[in-house]
């Protein structure tokens, strides 16, 4: 039951932190707004089938009570709240922090600002949150006329201190995003060829082989989108595979990436700079989990707030790992392939 922003406007969303404040000044109106998001057409008992107003408890306001069979559903469950001892206000504050302020926000500050008495409850809810924004139903992006996908990848963190010159620790991470064409003359028509970024595609890949990069671009853009890429050799099989493909010959000219490859470069530059300016470098355990975060906020920067709602309703209908599994060789947030 994933939320479209764009058809539920039934689910207002705060604007400023006042609005925020007043929508959700309690336990009781954070239960409202989930179940408003969980059951669009109304509450139905997934025990009996019954589609009618529940009980609810005023002492237990993340429960609800079939009027039929009188058994008991927990909004929380099969979610990425499922069984927290954490208050849903928390959630929610989680929530709204982390789509509404641009850059986001760290475990650390998120901790400081809520007043959490432990690292580890900021960290849980903030990860459990980011799997919540990988969308379970999400498409491939591309295969619009007029428009043409850029494809690259890049080496991401990595401690070199005290092991000389070279590549040391640094994750491979692979990149497509949409380029979009603004109309010529507008308002918003800043670059000079009047390209701009539609979506963005990032996961991490073990390494720079065919099987690796093409499936990567099998899994994230849509076949017969026009793709354009270096000219890596792995790349030579995509025209095989229904993709209009361009391998450009970039050769280190700065002149040619930027006219071939532009905007996926400056994707990789702000995804850099994000990780370092506001989480100052994650573990490449964790950093599949921060890609989804960042493709999360750069495909609804244009609607920021709305994300928070959106964020909810992902959220509504996705399970996350504990906290051990957090810790585990392969946890589900560092498998993902992305979100919308």
């Amino acid at each position: 039951m994933v939320i479209d922003v764009l058809q539920r406007d039934d689910l207002p969303f705060p604007g400023s932190l006042p609005k925020f404040q007043r929508m959700f000044p309690d336990e009781a109106a954070c239960a409202t707004y989930l179940e408003h998001a969980r059951w669009d057409g109304g509450f139905v008992c997934h025990h009996c089938g019954e589609a009618a107003d529940p009980y609810r408890l005023s002492t237990r306001p993340g429960v609800l009570r079939c009027r039929k069979c009188r058994r008991e559903t927990h909004l929380t469950a099969g979610t990425v709240m499922e069984r927290t001892h954490t208050p849903l206000s928390v959630w929610f504050w989680a929530a709204y922090l982390v789509t509404s302020q641009t850059p986001g926000m760290s475990a650390v500050q998120f901790q400081r600002q809520l007043g959490l008495s432990r690292y580890e409850t900021a960290f849980q809810i903030l990860h459990k949150l980011r799997v919540g924004m990988v969308r379970p139903d999400q498409d491939r992006i591309g295969g619009k006329p007029g428009e043409h996908v850029e494809a690259d990848e890049t080496l991401v963190g990595g401690s070199t201190r005290g092991k000389g010159r070279g590549v040391h620790n640094m994750t491979l991470v692979a990149g497509a995003i949409e380029v979009r064409q603004r109309k010529r003359g507008g308002s918003l028509d800043k670059r000079r060829t009047g390209r701009y970024a539609g979506r963005v595609r990032l996961a991490v890949v073990p390494d720079r082989s065919a099987k690796s990069l093409v499936g990567f671009i099998e899994n994230a853009v849509a076949p017969g989108t026009r793709l354009i890429t270096d000219d890596w050799g792995s790349y030579s099989g995509l025209a095989k595979r229904g993709y209009d493909h361009l391998a450009v010959a970039e050769r280190g000219d700065p002149q040619v990436a930027e006219e071939y490859l532009p905007i996926i470069h400056l994707v990789f530059s702000n995804l850099k700079t994000w990780l370092h300016g506001t989480h100052h470098g994650v573990s490449p355990q964790h950093l599949q989990a921060y890609l989804n975060e960042f493709t999360f906020r750069f495909n609804r920067r244009f609607y920021p707030f709305n994300a928070f709602r959106s964020l909810l309703g992902i959220a509504g209908d996705v399970t996350a790992p504990t906290y051990a599994e957090f810790y585990a060789s392969k946890s589900r947030s560092a498998i993902s392939s992305g979100c919308v």
